[in-house]
């Protein structure tokens, strides 16, 4: 009898790459840096109006590619990573934001950043978030897209980086798939899935 398949334990890896599970400690506070081209195709596929919150800036990779493009930002971390204000995004003293969100949040906070960034912008504004592929997946989530669908799904066909603490050096390749999830806030129907890269 033969095998179908054969491989060591990275390979497995590779190939269930939408699974949470991972080789290694995850970083304590989350912080996994977004690929400066992540940003940079985004602004290919969508434009937004207002300044721009970056809840979750780290060390600014996100709001950097923004201010290049002419957007004004407002960058902000739960952690003083040199780079914006120090600021609970979470916080209940954040009520309103008269603008649009873009961000990478903590991947074990994404529903709650999600939630929050539609509570607290005006009708009409736009929340972009780049998360993993596999946020399409639960009963739990499935709730929150009910109530509040996607406008548009930006699925990356070649796989992005984000980059424990910053460190791309240390990033060979990528066994995750992302994808940037685009809100628009008061939007009801069915969410658009694209392609890109």
């Amino acid at each position: 009898m033969t095998k179908d398949w054969t491989g060591n334990g990275a390979s497995l890896f590779k190939t269930i790459g939408a699974s949470n599970h991972c080789a290694y400690e995850r970083q304590q506070d989350d912080y996994y840096a977004t690929e400066p081209k992540a940003t940079e195709w985004l602004l290919k596929l969508e434009r937004f109006e207002g300044p721009i919150l970056e809840p979750s800036c780290g060390e600014g990779h996100i709001s950097k590619i923004l201010i290049e493009r002419g957007y004004q930002v407002v960058s902000r971390d739960l952690i003083d990573r040199g780079y914006g204000s120090v600021a609970d995004f979470l916080s209940k003293d954040n009520t309103e934001w008269n603008g649009d969100i873009v961000t990478n949040p903590p991947y074990k906070y994404a529903q709650e950043f999600v939630e929050k960034a539609l509570q607290i912008i005006p009708e009409g504004h736009k929340v972009a978030m780049f998360l993993k592929l596999q946020f399409l997946e639960g009963k739990h989530r499935r709730v929150l897209f009910d109530a509040m669908p996607p406008k548009r799904v930006y699925v990356s066909t070649s796989r992005l980086k984000c980059a424990m603490n910053g460190d791309f050096d240390s990033v060979g390749g990528s066994a995750t798939a992302y994808a940037w999830f685009v809100w628009e806030k008061d939007f009801s129907g069915d969410p658009i899935i694209k392609w890109f890269n």
